[in-house]
């Protein structure tokens, strides 16, 4: 007989909420049997949860479901294995690409900030040693330009 898991045995396997399980079986990843009165009861096979243990690793890779879904349901096919893997190297080439531009867009950010700490302790030290207004005034513009700064920051962000 197949072994056969109940929607709690895979959110205790898995540490998920029952809630999660039956989101990903609405996204077509997972399609369990139903038994008991009226269908109620949903029983799970190994294919099931296979498929929602490659559902989380794509996750953690941070593929999108839809992504997911598009890979696993070619291995439910009797398709060619080569075409397979090439199409999963697509599909983690430009998850790649995508990641190294968002490290590249934190970086940029970073080092924004680094500048800006520079600036602001040169000021303060300034200011603390009692040389006036002057670096107060400068301080003051510093401040504003580094919130200009984070403004087009925050909408370079949004844009892309």
């Amino acid at each position: 007989m197949a072994t056969t898991y109940s929607i709690s045995d895979l959110a205790r396997e898995f540490d998920l909420t029952t809630r999660a399980i039956r989101f990903y079986e609405d996204m077509g990843l997972l399609q369990p049997a139903r038994s008991g009165p009226g269908g109620r009861s949903r029983v799970y096979s190994s294919r099931d949860r296979t498929r929602l243990k490659l559902t989380l690793r794509a996750k953690r890779l941070g593929l999108s479901l839809t992504e997911a879904k598009g890979l696993i349901d070619m291995y439910d096919s009797p398709r060619d294995t080569g075409a397979q893997l090439s199409q999963f190297l697509v599909v983690l080439d430009a998850h790649r690409k995508q990641l190294e531009e968002q490290l590249a867009e934190v970086q940029a950010n970073l080092d924004e900030v680094k500048v800006h700490e520079k600036e602001a302790r040169a000021l303060l030290e300034r200011v603390q040693a009692g040389e006036g207004a002057g670096p107060a005034r400068a301080a003051r513009k510093a401040a504003s330009s580094v919130a200009a700064t984070g403004s087009r920051t925050g909408r370079q962000a949004v844009a892309s």
